[in-house]
């Protein structure tokens, strides 16, 4: 078993959860703020969407500046943030089958600029800015699920909404 098989098997896993929480988004409140400092909806569920395309895009490399990385347009309807995110995973899983346990060991480092925000083994960033990452947001993106009264799907076990 290679190591990153794990990894490829609990992102497959967490797939399943993520796409039931983006496809509860109310297409109508995509532009919904919580707070003037907040991401709008659409602009968080994009966020969680495009994770997995972009950090395995970024793990790549063995230095990566994350300021020169730019955004990817935000989709126009919540409908093509779920298809964009479905449409990602097979792509997804083939740069993360390249790394090979090697790859996985040696060194990676993520800066903003001058300022280093990761620096260690492959496999640890892959834990940390994918996995860790994207279930992070997806949380968030569940709160603002239930401050917009939208019945907030299971996650790791049924939820108040599901019983």
């Amino acid at each position: 078993m290679s190591a990153i098989d794990p990894i490829l098997d609990e992102l497959a896993r967490e797939a399943q959860t993520t796409r039931r929480v983006l496809q509860r988004l109310p297409p109508e409140k995509l532009a919904w703020k919580p707070h003037p400092k907040s991401k709008s909806l659409g602009e968080l569920a994009w966020h969680v969407a495009s994770i997995p395309g972009r950090i395995a895009a970024a793990a790549q490399s063995d230095d990566i500046d994350a300021s020169t990385v730019k955004a990817p347009p935000l989709p126009a309807s919540a409908a093509e943030i779920v298809a964009r995110f479905e449409e990602s995973l097979p792509a997804t899983r083939a740069l993360l089958a390249k790394l090979d346990d090697a790859a996985l060991a040696r060194t990676i480092t993520m800066r903003f600029g001058d300022r280093t925000v990761f620096h260690g083994p492959r496999s640890e960033f892959l834990r940390t800015v994918l996995l860790n990452h994207g279930y992070h947001h997806r949380g968030q993106l569940t709160v603002y699920l239930r401050l917009l009264e939208v019945p907030v799907p299971p996650v790791y076990g049924p939820t108040a909404d599901e019983r």
